[in-house]
């Protein structure tokens, strides 16, 4: 068997529809050593290949990018999971922000990204090298998730300046090369210094397309986003690195998420039926027993001694609606002054000026009641405080003025603001004894010791099989 028929062999297995994209395009040919891929991400691979019928672990993914992860070979991806581990319940998820580079994301990340805590994050963005705020968002990412990371390099680009076989050495492709080559550098980098997981897509296919006769833009359809062999490729590099090596160390990921039963004498029970545990991350789930009770009784959550809603600390704003035109958040980050509540809020436009850049609106929040007037171009902060939106962050002026349309009337933007705890944890009916239900109790916490305690509330068991704790890497500076 030659190396190149070993190699599509595995492709094909493991890629869905793979025996028709090889009757339009060459596989390409296998690494020259796959030994290492997948060591950066091996407690999710772990969690994938370990689901049985018997024992369907939970994972979530989340995609995070700009428009070139909203292409379709992320779904190729997500195939690929589910096919090879179809006994895993799978959660994934696509948050990319079309056009958001770096300086943006790590704005909209306060939304998406860090309070959905993945177990695995697979990430890419153009900008914010120079700026920082690509190797921030990864931080942040390691020091408020136990989340593991998968980064690519850049698909190849080519600037409309010049002509698909116009001169690779033209000032606009070097500049554009330049580029691409700096994302990759800083992905080696942190790759390297965090024990991440790499998937280098710009060198595969600089390969491919040398190897076959190709030039960059037979791999776009434009001057970045990929076209059906430029997606193809994306996902035949980033699939061989979801891998599970049992031969791994643990040592990257061991102890980041641990299993506490109920039987551990870590966990104090009290006579009235309480359960309590002093733990060091920055989250904690709750593990529900199998039980044949169709009605499961309801406890109160106590998280070092008092409710986790009392300090107004552990909720957040919720990505707004999106942009009357191009399907983006409306409002790029809230931030707050004040504690919060679980609530819904409204801005309601009162002015608005394209031409001129005039946005003025009014904010009201379903508990807190009206709660103030703003103008886009300067900070606001609501008479509550539990609303602030700091200059630059309203993008609905931007949208319309991008292609050229007016304000829709009536148009509202809205949002929630969202406990990040269970108030109270109400024991799911678990009568699948294969699936696991896991309620997440409280996370936003600082990185550090707490304690929580459950305390029935006498309205029936509560059966707990374990807790499950998550303490990240990275400590908060």
């Amino acid at each position: 068997m030659t190396r190149l028929l070993w190699w599509w062999l595995i492709v094909a297995s493991i890629l869905p529809g793979a025996a028709g994209a090889a009757e339009q395009f060459d596989p390409p040919p296998p690494p020259e050593d796959i030994g290492q891929f997948g060591a950066g991400i091996q407690r999710t691979m772990t969690l994938l290949a370990t689901s049985t019928p018997q024992k369907r672990n939970r994972v979530r993914v989340l995609f995070y990018g700009q428009s070139v992860t909203l292409n379709p070979w992320w779904e190729t991806v997500a195939a690929h999971l589910r096919e090879s581990y179809p006994h895993a319940d799978l959660e994934i998820e696509n948050r990319a922000i079309g056009g958001y580079g770096g300086p943006m994301l790590i704005k909209t990340a306060e939304y998406d990204l860090y309070h959905y805590y993945p177990d695995l994050l697979i990430f890419h963005v153009w900008s914010g090298v120079e700026t920082g705020e690509q190797e921030e968002i990864i931080r942040r990412v390691r020091q408020r998730t136990t989340a593991e990371i998968l980064l690519w390099t850049s698909n190849l680009r080519w600037p409309g300046s010049v002509p698909p076989d116009g001169d690779p050495q033209h000032p606009d492709v070097l500049k554009v090369d330049a580029q691409d080559q700096a994302i990759s550098d800083l992905y080696f980098r942190l790759a390297e210094e965090h024990g991440l997981e790499l998937a280098d897509v710009r060198t595969g296919i600089q390969r491919y397309i040398a190897e076959h006769g190709l030039v960059v833009k037979d791999t776009i359809r434009d001057t970045v986003h990929p076209n059906e062999l430029g997606n193809f490729l994306i996902a035949q590099f980033v699939m061989p690195h979801l891998r599970y090596d049992a031969g791994f160390s643990r040592d990257r990921w061991d102890g980041l998420v641990t299993e506490v039963p109920v039987e551990d004498a870590r966990v104090r029970a009290g006579e009235d039926g309480s359960l309590t545990l002093t733990f060091e991350g920055n989250r904690i789930d709750a593990i529900a027993a199998h039980s044949a009770n169709q009605a499961p009784g309801s406890a109160r959550v106590l998280i070092d001694g008092t409710p986790p809603g009392a300090s107004g600390q552990l909720f957040y704003h919720a990505r707004p609606s999106v942009t009357p035109v191009m399907g983006r958040p409306a409002i790029s980050r809230i931030d707050r002054e004040a504690p919060l509540q679980a609530e819904e809020w409204t801005a309601t436009i009162l002015e608005c000026d394209v031409e001129n850049d005039v946005l003025r609106y009014s904010i009201s929040g379903s508990k807190t009641g009206p709660d103030c007037e703003g103008d886009h171009k300067a900070r606001f902060v609501s008479h509550s405080g539990r609303v602030v939106i700091e200059p630059g962050m309203w993008m609905v002026n931007w949208s319309l003025r991008y292609q050229k349309a007016t304000m829709p009337e009536r148009y509202q933007v809205t949002w929630q603001t969202v406990p990040l705890f269970a108030p109270p944890y109400r024991a799911p009916v678990n009568d699948d004894p294969a699936k696991e239900y896991a309620t997440t109790l409280v996370q936003g916490l600082s990185n550090s010791e707490h304690t929580i305690t459950l305390i029935p509330n006498g309205d029936g068991t509560v059966p707990v099989a374990a807790f499950r704790v998550y303490r990240p890497p990275l400590a908060v500076e």
